[in-house]
This record gives C-alpha cells, sequence and structure tokens, in this order.
C-alpha cells in the first residue's frame, strides 16, 4: 500500500527535485498527447544522476529518458515522478517494472493516475518489489499539469482554455467581419506560446472565412509545436483554395461538421484534411459536446479555442470551458465595436463563468489575465 506522507514530511530537498521534475514535465505539454507529459528525475547521494520528460507523440516515457540519461549507477537511487509510473505493455514493457529492474530504492509520486491500465497498478509492481513508494508531494501543481489528461480519461473531453484579445472594453473589432489587430505584438508572440503546449487549437468557420489564417507557431524554434488545427464547420463551408485548407500537409488540420457532401468531402480529404461528421444540437449547429467527445477520442488532451466571439460564447454557455485567457489593450472601442464574446457583454462575463484568477502580467503595452472556471 503506498505511503502517503503527510506534506510536511517530505524534506526540502524533495520539494525542490519535484519541483525540478514538475518544470521538466510541463516542457512535453502540447507535444505528448494521446500521453501525459511527466516529468522524472533520479537522485542519488545530493546528486541529480539522471532527468526527463516525456517525449513527442508519448514517447518515450519520462522515467525511461531519466534512467537513460543517467551518469551513475541507479542502485540505491531515489525518483521523483510527477505521475504514478505506468504498469501495462505497449511498444515497451511498464516504466514500473523499469523502476525496478533499475534497483531504485525508493520513488516519490506527485500525483496518481486514473487511466484503469495504470491506477494503482503502478504502485503495486514497485511495492511488490520492496521499493518505498511515497505519494502526494506537490499533488495540487501535478493536477493542474494534467488536468487535460486526467479530463480525457474521465470525463470523455479535453482541457478547454478559451483565449480572447480585446480592446479594454472587450471588443475585437470595430466592425462586423473586420480583421483588425486589438493588441500589440508582444501580446501575439505570449499568444504563440499558449499554442505550443496545447495539442490543439480551435477555430469557427467565420474566423477563418474572414482571415484565412495559419494558426501556426510562430516563435523561433517552436516553429514544430504547432498544434492540430480544428474548425468547426457546420455546413463545409471551406475553400480549398483557402491558405489554411492548403497548409493541410504540413499541420494536420481536422474539420468538425454536419454535412454529408461526400464530393466535398473527398475533395478536402485529398488535400490532407481529416472530416468528422458530428451530430447537430437542437439548434442544428454542431453539438459542441460531441465534437469534445470526438477529439478526446483521438488522444486530444488540451484545447486552446481562439474563437471567434461566437463559438467561444457557445463553448461557455454549454459549461465546456475549463480555463481563460483575456489579453486586452488599454484602448477602448466603444459600444458600436463587435462584442469579443459575440452575445456575452463583458459585465455579463460573471452570469455564465465562476472566474479564479490564477496568473497575470503584461505583455508590452497590453495586459494579460488567465482563469481557471470553478464548478
Amino acid at each position: 500500500m503506498k505511503k502517503n506522507k503527510a506534506a510536511t514530511q517530505f524534506s526540502d530537498n524533495d520539494k525542490s527535485y519535484m519541483e525540478i521534475a514538475l518544470r521538466l514535465s510541463r516542457r512535453g505539454l502540447g507535444t505528448t498527447f494521446p500521453n501525459p507529459s511527466v516529468g522524472c528525475v533520479i537522485v542519488k547521494g545530493s546528486h541529480i544522476i539522471g532527468r526527463g520528460w516525456t517525449g513527442r507523440g508519448g514517447r518515450p516515457h519520462a522515467e525511461r529518458q531519466a534512467l537513460d540519461n543517467c551518469t551513475n549507477d541507479t542502485s540505491g537511487a531515489t525518483a521523483y515522478v510527477t505521475l504514478e509510473p505506468c504498469a501495462h505493455f505497449g511498444k515497451t514493457s511498464p516504466c514500473a517494472v523499469a523502476l525496478v529492474e533499475a534497483n531504485i530504492s525508493k520513488i516519490i509520486i506527485a500525483t496518481g493516475d486514473p487511466d484503469p491500465r495504470v491506477s494503482g497498478k503502478g504502485v503495486s509492481i514497485l511495492e511488490d518489489a520492496g521499493i518505498d513508494v511515497y505519494f502526494g508531494l506537490l499533488k495540487e501543481e501535478a493536477d493542474f499539469i494534467n488536468l487535460g489528461f486526467f479530463k480525457k480519461i474521465q470525463k470523455e473531453k479535453p482541457l478547454v482554455t478559451i483565449k480572447i484579445a480585446s480592446s479594454a472594453d472587450g471588443k475585437i473589432s470595430a466592425n462586423l467581419g473586420e480583421k483588425t489587430w486589438v493588441t500589440g505584438a508582444e501580446a501575439r508572440r505570449r499568444g504563440h506560446l499558449y499554442r505550443a503546449n496545447h495539442d490543439a487549437i480551435l477555430v469557427g468557420i467565420g474566423t477563418v472565412l474572414i482571415d484565412d489564417p495559419m494558426l501556426d507557431c510562430r516563435i523561433k524554434g517552436l516553429e514544430k509545436r504547432s498544434p492540430v488545427r480544428v474548425l468547426l464547420d457546420s455546413n463545409l463551408r471551406l475553400s480549398e483554395n483557402s491558405k489554411f485548407c492548403k497548409s493541410a500537409q504540413k499541420i494536420p488540420l481536422w474539420v468538425m461538421t454536419c454535412s454529408n457532401d461526400q464530393e466535398k468531402i473527398k475533395e478536402l480529404e485529398n488535400l490532407g484534411l481529416r472530416i468528422f461528421i458530428i451530430d447537430k444540437n437542437d439548434q442544428g449547429k454542431l453539438d459542441l459536446h460531441h465534437v469534445m467527445k470526438v477529439l478526446s477520442e483521438q488522444g486530444i488532451t488540451r484545447v486552446l479555442s481562439e474563437g471567434g466571439g461566437q463559438v467561444n460564447a457557445s463553448l461557455i454557455k454549454a459549461s465546456l470551458v475549463d480555463r481563460f485567457i483575456w489579453f486586452k489593450s488599454r484602448e477602448n472601442i466603444g459600444e458600436s465595436g463587435v462584442n469579443a464574446l459575440y452575445d456575452i457583454s463583458i459585465n455579463q462575463l460573471d452570469e455564465h463563468l465562476n472566474l479564479s484568477l490564477i496568473n497575470q502580467g503584461a505583455a508590452g503595452a497590453d495586459n494579460w489575465q488567465e482563469f481557471e472556471i470553478i464548478s
């Protein structure tokens, strides 16, 4: 049985090593789906002898990376792992077995893995081998990092974050159908960092018809971390001649539609797009709950919605939003401007979302805030 040491019983060194493991786990966010992003640090004496985090596409696992990178014999060492080591056989043997074979003497785990193939089984393998297992160090932070993976397993939906860039009075443009840069270059660069740590980026067809965006990550060194692009297009209005569509061979593009136009579907698939037929809701539009279920079935754990306003408002009304990022300029556009959240005004937001501020700062002349949604 795993030993649930009280937080006060962990040493300052234990906390420092787990903090390193958690930082390593954050490096993989946006690249490891369908697997979680895990960090592992192996310590012998007072020295870190190995460290690792989950590789692209979920392989190799963090524990194997750390073991392979060890600079010293691992016998008698302590492993700090942000998520319970896996217990099931896949392309490789379980990480729990690898840790046993490495003669690790003690393992400290931040949080458990709800996957039925793992939950409790990884710990049992370790304890049956005589390894001392301790659980719960910095669990809250580990749970925050892994929330998308947890939701995929437990709720059949990914973690959904909506990102908005608006004027101080909550407008995204002066005129409907007009492309407008409301915030500055620094805010846009920070927005691209959010793209890099999400598995998928979601937009509606209205945004694509107006902007014809690439939705890639344009930060030097992170270009390969552009997320899967997911388009909500009920009636399959996407043009095959758009640069958005033509880039599907370079960056994955998935279309969620209610249309059964087989000729159009075949044309898009020939360009490299993936088409998913989605149920209609009571209003005859895409059922967003079904969209999220399909994405979770495809392994997606973290979705960043960049709207536009109608899509983000619909996600809010469907109670599908988990986190909320708002970039605001210091300028006002005025009452005649277009609402960032379509038919939800900035002054009505608290009627729909119970927001808890978790981070904030400045990006050039603009401000940003990150919230989690309290259910």
